[in-house]
């Protein structure tokens, strides 16, 4: 990137931009794939894997603070390595590790999911953060182009 200084207000217009589309892939995999899966594995049991508007909120934060998480690590990394479609995978990859993989594997060990749900979170969820790196890679460049 042409200019490494960190320029918050940049960061917050573009980590607001690129949470729109975490939200909607995290909402999507959520209700679709994951939410069935582990109501199923635990017998449909009331009040497991529920929704209401006070847990909708507080994920809407959760997703935001990843996002800032993620437009953050993207930002660093391609200050550092250049500004391509690889610093966008590998930063995604990045958090996406630091994420997710510790999340599912450790909920599966502990025994709150089956670890057959590692076969379809964690996939879609690389491709969350991948797509997010890649539209905050897209914003910073429309804001920073390389000269």
């Amino acid at each position: 990137m042409s200019n490494s200084i960190f320029n918050p207000k940049r960061f917050v217009i573009i980590t607001l931009i690129t949470s729109i589309w975490i939200n909607v892939s995290e909402v999507f995999r959520y209700f679709v794939l994951v939410m069935p899966r582990v109501k199923a594995f635990f017998n449909n049991k009331e009040g497991v894997a529920e929704m209401d508007w006070g847990i909708f909120a507080i994920w809407g934060l959760w997703d935001t603070l990843l996002t800032g998480v993620l437009v953050f690590v993207f930002w660093l990394y391609a200050s550092v390595f250049g500004h391509s479609n690889r610093s966008a995978m590998i930063s995604g990859t990045i958090v996406w590790s630091a994420v997710f993989v510790i999340f599912w594997v450790a909920t599966a060990n502990m025994g709150l999911s089956e670890w057959n749900i590692l076969w379809i979170a964690l996939p879609l969820s690389w491709i969350e953060m991948v797509v997010g790196a890649w539209i905050a890679s897209k914003l910073y460049y429309r804001f920073e182009p390389i000269k």
